[in-house]
This record gives C-alpha cells, structure tokens and sequence, in this order.
C-alpha cells in the first residue's frame, strides 16, 4: 500500500514508522529523510488535523494537546495502523508523546517536542508570539516569495529561527515551506490556546511504558532546550537524551544524516528486542542537569 498525496505519505515495506511534522507545517517537512528511511521502513507521514491538506480540525474539537492526540488517532484507525514506531518534531513531537501514554507508540523519538514548559511558567505565551511573529512576517512578503526565496540571503533570513542553513533549501522548497504555513487554518486557535496557557502541556508523562529518545537541537531557538526539556527529562521513565549538534527547531533540512541516522539507531535496536506487534485495528547535552545529552 502506497500513496503520495497532500494528505499522507506512505510507502516502503518493514516496521511501520509513523512521522509528525510540526504547527503549521504538512508531512513535506520530513522530505530530506524520506529516500533512506522508506528503504528501511514502512513510513507513514499524515498531514496533520488543520493543517494544509490534512482533514479539517472540528470547530467542535478544542485546541488541546489532548483533542489533537484524538483527531490523530481518529487518522491512524483509519490509515490501519494499530501502533507503530513514531517520531515527531515539536507539535509533532508532543503528539508522539501522547500516542506513547495511549499504548499506541512501540517507541518514540521526540525531536524537540512542544509541551514540555509548565503552565504557568510564561513559555507557551512566548512560543505563540514566536509563531505571531512569523505568521506576520511570512505573510508580509507572500505576494513576492517566488521572486525573495531565489536568493540564498533571503532564504537564510526568512528560515533563521527554524534552521541553521536555510539557505541550502531549494528555491522551490523555500516557497512551498512558507505557503504551507499561511493555509494551516488551526492557527488563530493554536495561538490563542498558547497566549491562555490551556491545556497545552504535557501532562501525566509518567504514563509513558515505551522507549523514548529525547532528541534535541543543539541551536533550537523556537523550543529553546534549556527552557523546555528538564521536565521531560525528570518525568519520562527511562528517557534517552541527544544533542543533535549544529542543527537549528526542523532539523530534517540541517543535518538528513544526522537524522537518519538517530532515528534508524533507536528504531532498529528496539525493533531488534520486541515482541511481536499486535495486528492493527481494521479501518473505521543539553544546558541544563537531568541526564545530560550526549552528541
């Protein structure tokens, strides 16, 4: 089974490797790795609920951690996977994490995950004026991204917070990037879940039974690491930590390699010493002194 559409990516044969890309961003994020790990895997990358070419998000269905980790299992009964190896980048990273307390994850890599501040503490208001800010910027100069992103200035300008060598991403990509970003139509109420801090926290990590490497870049400036992964790292049982050295929030367009190889390193060593996988359901070193990250 195979499909490459706005919707979903799914192809490859082997352990199911299900991806999730970050707010405001589709399965396209995960391009970069896509030829090594499919020929190793069986990957699965849905576009997200309320993301551009994902299934509507519900008026119905609040902006949580919690009603996003519904909708996302809502796909996967219907995509028949039952589990799966999951790895997520920031929002991504988050739902991986709820799949994981839900018994629906073998194992998790979480790629800087969203979630891991403290209501309360001031970092979800931060991270949604981050997201204001670039929404803004993005959308100033939409009329003239095929004619700005030709220029390897611009495309390290426009990717700074998210990259460290954005000016390596194709032209073509640069502007597919950014106009993914303007149609994610969850944005209004994602930011305003953010500025009210509610119920955009993880919670109850301690639920957590699978393998979870907690991978994070080393010049994050979106989830900065040492802000938001010292409460991961005390409250995931057994959790593994990682440096992804020299790479920025998506790190996919930094370093594939890297990231490739810190995937498939975690996925291939659990897969090794599992069990055998229940059927699926039928369609219907980081800055701070927990462990420290190694590199």
């Amino acid at each position: 089974m195979s499909e490459i559409s706005p919707a979903l990516y799914r192809a490859g044969e082997g352990e199911q490797l299900l991806l999730l890309h970050g707010f405001t961003g589709t399965w396209q994020h995960w391009r970069p790795v896509l030829g090594e790990l499919v020929a190793r895997y069986e990957v699965i990358a849905p576009t997200l609920p309320g993301h551009d070419g994902g299934p509507p998000y519900p008026l119905s269905s609040a902006a949580t951690t919690a009603a996003a980790a519904d909708l996302l299992e809502l796909q996967l009964d219907e995509l028949g996977v039952g589990t799966a190896y999951v790895v997520g980048n920031s929002l991504g990273g988050s739902l991986a994490l709820e799949l994981a307390k839900r018994g629906r994850a073998r194992a998790v890599v979480a790629i800087a995950p969203g979630g891991g501040w403290r209501t309360g503490d001031g970092e979800a208001q931060r991270v949604g004026r981050f997201f204001a800010r670039q929404i803004r910027s993005t959308r100033a100069i939409a009329p003239r991204l095929s004619v700005v992103m030709r220029r390897p200035a611009v495309r390290h300008l426009a990717f700074r917070d998210i990259m460290r060598h954005g000016e390596l991403v194709a032209p073509a990509d640069a502007v597919d990037l950014a106009r993914t970003s303007l149609r994610c139509t969850i944005i209004g109420r994602l930011l305003e879940a953010l500025r009210a801090d509610r119920d955009v926290a993880l919670v109850d990590l301690d639920r957590i039974a699978c393998p979870v490497l907690l991978a994070w870049s080393q010049f994050d400036r979106v989830l900065p690491p040492e802000r938001n992964a010292p409460r991961l790292l005390r409250e995931i049982p057994g959790v593994e930590p990682q440096m992804l050295a020299g790479c920025g929030h998506v790190p996919m367009w930094d370093d594939s390699r890297l990231v490739v190889q810190t995937i498939a390193g975690f996925v291939d060593r659990h897969a090794a010493s599992a069990p055998v996988a229940a059927p699926a359901p039928a369609p219907e070193a980081l800055a701070v002194r927990q462990p420290s990250m190694s590199t």
